[in-house]
């Protein structure tokens, strides 16, 4: 079998020091596979950024190692593109700018620059909003725009933060059909944080459910069903039932960590 992508290794990360430490994660093991759609799931406060982060290298973890493509993260670089809830973009900068400025950051020539950031308008229909300020778009305009930002940089895996939390429902349903395509079209491996079940099942080829704090990995479920896009999946037993199955799991979760 090939290695996989990500591999995390008995992973332990705490907060502070001594008798006032805070247990974040504890004994996270977890291995991805080239192209495959992980979405996390869990109560609030089990871990899940903390998880992620701890992959794209913006925190180190207590124990435990982290390797991408067999190497060790030891901090951010360019083969992990992360996406937040809040859209990381520069104010001063017209969307051609935001997207461009990753490559200009790594020197790409300007013609190939120009290309990359036509070709990645297009990819999150934005063709006409160029020249716009993040200021003069929409919460689901400017999250486009951070993912094309993102991916015009090609990174090897995609690390998404509850990307569409701060949305409404009609916009997050658009933008996880937007990135179910983007994922077919480019076969990336994708790292998605969620706290919306429905959402991780629409969008994982694999779900991870994590225990309530510290987090541990409590199961990680396969999906064995596909469809085309997110109304699908309204329609169908499976998704109903796997849905149904995964909120049971986190429910056990959220009352384990009441007082």
């Amino acid at each position: 079998m090939a290695d996989p992508c990500l591999d995390l290794r008995a992973v332990t990360m705490r907060y502070g020091e001594g008798p006032d430490a805070v247990a974040a994660l504890a004994s996270i093991d977890l291995a991805i596979d080239d192209h495959e759609f992980v979405t996390i799931v869990g109560p609030s406060g089990c871990g899940k950024s903390t998880l992620l982060y701890l992959v794209g290298g913006f925190l180190r973890p207590t124990s435990g190692r982290i390797e991408l493509r067999g190497r060790p993260v030891t901090g951010p670089g360019p083969d992990r593109g992360i996406v937040f809830q809040r859209y990381s973009l520069f104010p001063w900068l017209t969307v051609r700018g935001n997207i461009a400025y990753g490559l200009e950051e790594k020197g790409v020539p300007r013609a190939e620059r120009d290309r990359i950031v036509e070709e990645h308008l297009r990819l999150v229909h934005l063709e006409g909003f160029e020249n716009r300020y993040p200021r003069e778009l929409s919460g689901g305009m400017q999250q486009r725009v951070a993912l094309a930002q993102t991916l015009a940089c090609q990174p090897d895996i995609l690390l998404m933060d509850e990307p569409f939390g701060a949305l409404d429902a009609q916009t997050r349903r658009i933008l996880q059909d937007e990135v179910r395509r983007i994922w077919r079209r480019d076969t990336k491996t994708v790292l998605f944080v969620t706290h919306d079940v429905e959402e991780a099942v629409a969008l994982g080829t694999c779900i991870v459910v994590m225990s309530a704090r510290p987090g541990r990995i409590k199961e990680v479920i396969a999906r064995d069903f596909d469809v085309a896009d997110v109304d699908e999946f309204e329609a169908n037993p499976a998704f109903a039932a796997l849905r149904l199955r995964i909120w049971r799991s986190v429910k056990q979760e959220v009352e384990a960590a009441r007082p």
